[in-house]
């Protein structure tokens, strides 16, 4: 979810990090945007270049309009339609549709996985998503997950945020991520259980979080990655829809028992983000070139998300009021961060049209082609396939043994900013 999954992010981590390893972006981030003015093409969302992340903010804008009953306009839907590779694939952006992609382009496994959900969620686009599901499955990792960049110049193996948001789109899509076995018998939660942090882990309250990929061998507690590995341990996408219970989240209980449950690890790492949320109602990063943390909106937007969907609103209340406050200035004129806050409100229950006094709906539309309108038919329809397919994964899940969980590049991408 939050991942700035998209390779922009990743340029642009000096603005948008959230909650990745500055020297992992600095190893990745692929090199800045030309400094002329940006074209934008014609139904895209946004104004800011999209060399990095337009099949991702394009992606988020159209799930978050129909998760509110937004009718999407057609060219906006074609536009990102027209992305796709012959592959199956999405690449970050693509400027010329006519020709088809080649080894320059930045295909993107996150972009492609975001752009499963606004698909799918949608409808009537079955064909496009079996082709990238098809293209998902050929670029797994042996382990059983999956990197950002799979087989291109900035592919640093498996991620536990890209394989969080692999998993989370799979299962929007109908598809048992349990049955995605690699070629050695890996699945993709063995892969995700792995970034873990065990209860071994010090200091303690780090325990139950998630790791995007071993540092010097160690695991680091990362927001972004815990965030995205609570939707795919639960079998959500980014659309929740508001769950009708509402406990505290507790920390992970050590010694941990069914450690291959990605449930009861999605439970965990809720509670290492409620504990993280407590202090100052908001979680932190150090952005590259500074030695002081800073307010990270981008990943307390995906924490609020995640503890919504694992049932623990009240644990998200103080950061969703923080959010009211504070997140105006963040996500102006900006379709994914606009799109994930509408997630946010629509997971907790809250009027996206009233929130801290932003009508975030207008403010969304008003980024790209004007909607066709009201969608009076699709909230309803869409909630109840959601809980159906939410209900079969747990079933489907709790049969399966020695799986694991997980999601992206924290600095990178996504991180619904741009």
């Amino acid at each position: 979810m939050n991942v700035r999954r998209s390779a922009a992010a990743l340029a642009a981590s000096a603005v948008l990090c959230v909650g990745v390893a500055p020297a992992a972006l600095a190893d990745t981030a692929p090199p800045a945007s030309p400094s002329a003015p940006p074209v934008i093409p014609s139904g895209l969302f946004g104004k800011s270049d999209p060399m990095y992340d337009g099949v991702w903010r394009q992606s988020f804008a159209l799930l978050a309009q129909d998760t509110v009953g937004v009718k999407p306009a057609a060219q906006a839907v074609d536009w990102l339609i027209g992305q796709q590779c012959a592959n199956g694939s999405f690449p970050a952006f693509r400027a010329d549709t006519a020709k088809d992609c080649d080894a320059t382009a930045y295909i993107d496994s996150n972009a492609t996985a975001a752009a499963v959900q606004a698909l799918t969620a949608l409808g009537g686009h079955g064909d496009s998503v079996k082709k990238a599901v098809a293209w998902l499955k050929s670029v797994q990792n042996e382990d059983g997950g999956w990197s950002s960049n799979p087989g291109g110049a900035m592919d640093s193996g498996t991620d536990a945020n890209s394989t969080a948001i692999v998993i989370s789109a799979l299962t929007a899509a109908g598809e048992k991520p349990a049955e995605f076995k690699s070629k050695a018998g890996k699945t993709p939660y063995e892969a995700l259980l792995s970034f873990q942090l065990g209860c071994a882990t010090e200091p303690a309250a780090d325990r139950g979080a998630f790791a995007f990929q071993p540092v010097d061998g160690k695991l680091l507690a990362n927001g972004d990655a815990t965030a995205a590995a609570v939707l795919a341990g639960l079998g959500m996408g980014s659309a929740v829809v508001p769950s009708g219970t509402d406990t505290p989240a507790a920390a992970p209980t050590c010694p941990a028992a069914g450690t291959a449950d990605p449930a009861a690890a999605a439970q965990g790492a809720a509670g290492y983000l409620a504990e993280a949320l407590k202090k100052d109602g908001h979680l932190t990063a150090v952005t590259p070139g500074s030695d002081q943390p800073t307010p990270d909106t981008g990943n307390t937007v995906d924490a609020v998300i995640a503890l919504a969907a694992a049932g623990h609103k009240q644990s998200a209340a103080g950061a969703l009021e923080w959010l009211k406050a504070n997140s105006a200035e963040w996500s102006k004129d900006k379709p994914a961060a606009l799109g994930t806050l509408i997630l946010a409100a629509h997971a907790t229950g809250t009027d996206p049209k009233s929130f801290g006094g932003t009508d975030l709906v207008a403010a969304l539309n008003a980024t790209g082609p004007a909607p066709q309108g009201p969608d009076t038919d699709a909230t309803t329809v869409k909630d109840e396939s959601s809980d159906s397919r939410n209900l079969w994964w747990i079933i489907g899940a709790g049969g399966a043994a020695g799986v694991g969980i997980g999601i992206l590049l924290s600095g990178r991408r996504k991180k619904n900013q741009l």
